[in-house]
């Protein structure tokens, strides 16, 4: 197991027991007590964590995992997912994403489609979106436009927030707004941890003719802390094969389309 992928597991541990104990995690990993020491030590430089004797503790605030530390979790499904949202966009449309490692992988999809592309060079898909790292990396396909809300950058997420975010998006009428959540819920719905990007989430959905969630299977069942939309503001539901076919019945009967990937 490379260093980043340690990483991405001991902070895993990390946000599902709230501590990683030494011995146990170099266990799990089928490391050595001296590596998961070093990558300790590494991550409590970082401050994402704080060293214990025996291993480390969270921080006593809200735990967010920052983007780059979550782009090897559940890598294929997510790949699968954004692929099939890629499918369902057609040449012309005008697409919202918004920030995170699912709708990374989507807007990868879209980019990489060859049939999407208008007579003379011109762009054959407008992207709209508040995360930076998805308009650098679309910036150079000449057949996307790609929008970029303003806004003050949020390092977890790369997503701009606040009122240039929501001046622009308050000015477009979108097709398809594709919207990475933390959670969903049947009853609370869509949700996210950080209640400045649930507010743009939000309004990025208002402003959509059809509201696309993606969300690998971990997430489905859950809660978090701030709401995005409810349940039946969401027109279609792409996960992965994992989603238990029990919880992709109760979606579907709340008119939620599902697509397992």
């Amino acid at each position: 197991m490379k260093r980043p992928e340690r990483w991405n597991a001991l902070l895993e541990l990390l946000a599902r027991d709230g501590r990683v104990d030494l011995e146990q995690a170099a266990a799990e990993l089928a490391v050595s007590t001296a590596t998961i020491r070093r990558d300790l030590d590494e991550l409590a430089r970082q401050q994402m964590l704080t060293r214990t004797r025996g291993g480390a503790v969270a921080h006593n605030v809200s735990y967010d995992l920052p983007l780059r530390y979550k782009t090897a979790r559940r890598a294929s499904e997510k790949q699968r997912i954004g692929a099939a949202v890629a499918r369902m966009v057609d040449s012309g449309s005008i697409v919202g994403l918004n920030g995170g490692t699912t709708t990374t992988e989507a807007a990868r999809a879209i980019a990489t489609r060859t049939d999407l592309a208008a007579e003379g060079g011109a762009p054959a898909v407008t992207v709209v979106t508040n995360a930076l790292n998805i308009a650098s990396e679309l910036v150079v396909r000449p057949q996307i436009k790609i929008v970029l809300t303003g806004g003050v950058a949020r390092p977890q997420s790369f997503e701009l927030m606040g009122p240039l975010a929501t001046g622009v998006l308050d000015q477009v009428s979108l097709d398809l707004a594709v919207i990475g959540v933390d959670a969903l819920d049947l009853t609370r719905g869509a949700t996210a941890h950080h209640e400045g990007e649930a507010s743009i989430n939000h309004l990025m959905a208002r402003r959509a003719e059809r509201v696309v969630v993606v969300a690998d299977s971990t997430k489905l069942g859950h809660r978090a802390f701030a709401r995005i939309c409810a349940i039946d503001e969401i027109d279609v539901l792409v996960t992965d094969t994992g989603a238990p076919d029990e919880l992709v019945a109760r979606f579907t009967e709340a008119g939620v389309r599902v697509v397992r990937a």
